[in-house]
């Protein structure tokens, strides 16, 4: 796992890997801009329906700007690893490429829509999983550590799958993906884990999707060789 992280940061300054992080940054800004200004929007003609006055409008706009940051920081994951999901082969392609020739040479392009597929996949679990969880997540902060334990160990599970599931996509059959993930349980958690935790951290965080994506193809391609 140490190996698989100091290669992927090694290979940040490759062109090919900081445009995929270019794209998918500007991206996910998008998605989460569009997010942002429908919220707004949609909190402002509501006002404006019912009728509230000017000072309550200003309060609730102050209140509909806090919830929108706390939304996009809560979105982020989701967004982010959706967005990468979609150049995820941009960014296997350039590992392979590199460390890998062998495996490229066998190696599957995974078609468009599938990655879409993928990326929309993995944000609908994160957001359903995670919201059907917040009560929990809630009731632990007495914990003290009970919430982050939670949440490191429910985000390691599905960042570890989808991560997984982006570079095995190149190398077999759709339909050999389940028998697959029934072998590597342990060692997928490990690797999201770790992608998990660079994704709290700031700054570090804007890099972590691609950084995740390096790290799964190295993961995946020693595990083979090993």
């Amino acid at each position: 796992m140490i190996r698989a992280f100091l290669l992927s940061v090694g290979q940040l300054g490759d062109k090919r890997i900081m445009l995929v992080f270019l794209k998918s940054f500007a991206l996910t800004c998008l998605i989460l801009a569009a997010i942002g200004a429908g919220l707004w929007f949609g909190a402002y003609s509501l006002l404006i329906r019912i009728g509230a006055s000017a000072e309550v409008t200003d309060l609730a706009g102050v209140a509909v700007a806090l919830g929108i940051i706390l939304s996009a920081w809560l979105l982020f994951r989701a967004t982010a690893i959706a967005v990468i999901g979609i150049f995820a082969d941009e960014v296997v392609l350039a590992v392979e490429d590199r460390y890998y020739p062998a495996a490229l040479a066998q190696a599957t392009d995974v078609p468009l829509g599938r990655s879409i597929v993928m990326g929309l996949g993995s944000a609908g679990r994160a957001i359903v999983v995670n919201l059907a969880l917040s009560p929990v997540y809630l009731l632990l902060i007495v914990t003290g550590v009970g919430t982050p334990i939670l949440f490191f160990v429910v985000n390691g599970w599905l960042l570890g799958r989808d991560l997984g599931d982006m570079v095995a996509a190149r190398h077999m059959p759709q339909a050999d993906l389940k028998a697959w993930r029934s072998t590597t349980r342990v060692s997928r958690f490990a690797i999201g884990l770790v992608v998990t935790g660079l994704l709290v951290v700031p700054i570090v965080a804007l890099f972590a999707p691609v950084l995740g994506a390096a790290m799964a193809t190295h993961w995946f391609h020693g595990g083979r060789t090993a």
